[in-house]
């Protein structure tokens, strides 16, 4: 098991450049040292390029962070250590931060399967937040079908869902309360693209239309990974 902890930025324009710049300053030197990390990835929005038929939701926070851990208690000891606060210091005025740790698991074609090395840079990360009528029904339905199909998209190197941890956060860092994540991986921008111009993306769409009710937002951010640790 992988228990992740996501840190995300949001602003734009100009402002997305400059926190950018704050980050890689100070905060990917901090956050490499963390104790009993075991990867740090930090994505960011691709500019332009990306192409999706059925969902065009912008682009996304200008910084992810995604820092892993092989339980809970290491990752509670990271983000309990001094280091880990000082990251988030003197970044630029009114900047919003949320934070939410998960499970990352992987999926195949055959359901569940062991962990993977990240290796492709280009991701679509997709979040869907509460509520919804019945939390357990849906994510259990989504788990039993919508990664498998997912498994089946051209050029596809990885799927991976996201299960939120019951918790409080320990730095007081506001939750952006999901139900429940995926990230599907590609080489590049290209892959994605022909990806989604697949009839495998038309079926995921006609899928997703037989969800259980929810009303949370559904959002999908096409990003560009890169592993620091």
């Amino acid at each position: 098991m992988t228990v992740v902890y996501e840190v995300a930025l949001r602003t734009g324009g100009e402002q997305g450049n400059e926190i950018r710049r704050w980050f890689e300053a100070r905060t990917a030197k901090l956050w490499r040292e963390l104790p009993q990390l075991k990867s740090f990835d930090v994505y960011v929005p691709c500019e332009e390029g990306a192409s999706d038929p059925h969902v065009a939701d912008g682009a996304g926070p200008c910084l992810l962070c995604m820092l892993s851990f092989a339980d809970e208690a290491s990752l509670r000891t990271a983000i309990g250590e001094p280091a880990f606060r000082s990251g988030l210091e003197g970044r630029p005025a009114n900047v919003p931060v949320s934070a939410e740790a998960m499970v990352r698991k992987f999926y195949s074609t055959g359901g569940e399967t062991r962990e993977q090395a990240l290796a492709a840079p280009f991701s679509y990360v997709v979040r869907y937040h509460r509520p919804a009528e019945d939390e357990r029904r849906f994510v259990e339905h989504y788990l039993a079908d919508h990664p498998a199909l997912l498994a089946r998209l051209p050029g596809i190197r990885s799927v991976l869902c996201y299960l939120p941890i019951p918790w409080q956060d320990p730095n007081g860092i506001a939750s952006p309360d999901y139900m429940l994540g995926n990230e599907v991986v590609f080489d590049s921008l290209e892959h994605f693209n022909a990806a989604m111009a697949s009839p495998v993306r038309h079926e995921l769409r006609a899928h997703f239309r037989k969800f259980p009710a929810f009303s949370g937002r559904n959002t999908h951010y096409p990003m560009v990974r890169t592993r620091l640790a």
